[in-house]
């Protein structure tokens, strides 16, 4: 991308004169004027094309001295995925950037965990994206930190710790750096939103809210989430302990509205990366259509791989839906919830936080209905991960993670590439070995959907989302068929 906007500037010019929505968040543009950078959707009139630059991702916009616009809001553009056509390696190094890696660890410490030297990465970086890693997480905290601005009641010193700076000096260098402003001046003389903190967050459209509400509420987890009136509801243990988050579709259509309630601003940053994972707000829908279709697969409009809130949550989850169907994993998932679970009452239906892994190490999990076998392989598992927790973290490429995920206690390649697709948010992920996907295209071998498949790469797991969903379709109209 950051070539073609060297080589090709009449085409994003051209995106940028039409004003069309579907371009909002895959580039900025920089106006040399002003010293301003803004979405390709942005109200104000057209600057001459003699005047702008255009910049892969507002990092590199602002590292290059532009200002956010303040008609159109650069920091509420869609979360889009910039390393799309870029370098695996850039991409991962993004996720784990969106992670926090970046911030806690240091660059160094990000490229080691790819597998290269930070000489090497700042270089991929300048090639595909026009600026340098430290320069995104530092933007990605700044835009963070403006939302929270006008978003919550919290002060200025509790936004800047929510927003991961690591002093208020640094915050307000920051923030007056990018934003030309002080914090508090951004913040202005209006009184910020009291009570509940509610934040927007923007996907680009179409998003299929429905079919993803539909995935994640046949099986969710009794106690710990909810799908009801057409929101999502959930408990979870945050830094200042129990919280409760909704999350629901705005009026607009455009973004997603999430609730928060009891949430420590040291922890609403780690919360709405969790939020855009569990709803894959980050994702193409048009982009990764297109290429699947190229490939002889059709998706429904605006479909989403759904994610999941806490990786050994997904994990426990997809162990007890080993060889059996959804409900029953549900029910069991309800039984280890109720026993085990720490009581939370969050509201009708919300009643208990998932257990930790320290608690099902020691924990009975025969008492659950579940064979001594089985009960017995899945204490080991929680055992081995309450003592080394770092084996749910990161891998340096899928087929890492799946050898790691393989090697613990009772999982296997489909349990493992389950986990990658929703705990991981790998888009490459893909269970061949799903009787379900096999029988959607076509009764299939597993061999025959493996080799089938690597037409869809990298995009595997928006496939195999694809297939489940037109299959369960095609079993409601049979079953209507029946019925009537």
């Amino acid at each position: 991308m950051f070539l073609a906007m060297a080589t090709q500037p009449d085409l994003f010019y051209a995106a940028v004169k039409s004003r069309d929505a579907r371009f909002d968040g895959r580039f900025f543009t920089g106006v040399k004027t002003t010293g301003i950078y803004c979405r390709p959707i942005c109200p104000a009139r057209t600057p001459l094309q003699k005047n702008v630059r255009f910049f892969a991702c507002a990092a590199a916009a602002e590292e290059a001295g532009y200002r956010p616009c303040r008609r159109c809001r650069p920091e509420s553009a869609p979360g889009t995925p910039v390393w799309l056509g870029a370098s695996a390696t850039v991409s991962r190094a993004l996720r784990l950037i969106e992670r926090g890696v970046a911030d806690e660890l240091g660059v160094d410490a990000l490229a080691a965990q790819l597998g290269i030297g930070d000489r090497y990465l700042r270089r991929l970086f300048a090639r595909h994206l026009g600026t340098s890693p430290q320069a995104v997480a530092a933007s990605r905290r700044a835009h963070f930190a403006r939302v929270l601005l006008d978003a919550s009641a919290q002060p200025v010193t509790q936004v800047a710790l929510a927003s991961g700076f690591r002093s208020v000096r640094q915050f307000n260098d920051v923030i007056r750096a990018v934003f030309g402003q002080t914090p508090t001046q951004l913040r202005g003389a209006r009184p910020p939103r009291q009570g509940d903190t509610r934040l927007r967050l923007a996907f680009r459209p179409p998003f299929a809210w429905d079919t993803l509400l539909a995935f994640l509420g046949a099986r969710a987890i009794p106690g710990v989430e909810q799908v009801a009136d057409g929101a999502y509801r959930r408990t979870f243990l945050g830094p200042a302990g129990p919280e409760l988050l909704c999350v629901a579709q705005s009026d607009d259509r455009r973004a997603l509205e999430l609730t928060v309630s009891g949430a420590a601003p040291v922890g609403l940053f780690d919360v709405v990366r969790r939020t855009r994972r569990l709803f894959d707000l980050d994702a193409d829908p048009l982009a990764i259509a297109t290429r699947l279709r190229s490939r002889g697969l059709r998706l429904p409009p605006g479909l989403r791989v759904p994610g999941s809130w806490d990786t050994f949550e997904t994990l426990v989850r997809a162990v007890l839906g080993q060889q059996i169907s959804v409900a029953a994993a549900t029910t069991l998932s309800g039984r280890l919830v109720e026993r085990f679970g720490a009581p939370f009452a969050a509201g009708p239906g919300l009643t208990h936080l998932f257990p930790t892994p320290a608690a099902l190490a020691r924990a009975d999990l025969s008492a659950i209905g579940l064979t001594r076998a089985r009960a017995r392989g899945l204490q080991a598992l929680c055992r081995l991960l309450a003592k080394q927790p770092q084996l749910l973290s990161p891998a340096i490429s899928l087929e890492e993670l799946i050898a790691r995920l393989c090697a613990l206690p009772g999982i296997g390649p489909w349990t493992a590439q389950y986990v990658a697709m929703r705990g991981f948010g790998e888009p490459d992920a893909f269970p061949a070995g799903d009787l379900i996907l096999r029988r959607a295209a076509g009764h299939l071998t597993q061999r025959q959907l493996e080799q089938r498949s690597e037409a869809w790469r990298p995009w595997r797991a928006y496939a195999a989302i694809g297939l489940w969903t037109s299959y369960a379709e095609e079993k409601r109209h049979v079953d209507r068929a029946v019925a009537s």
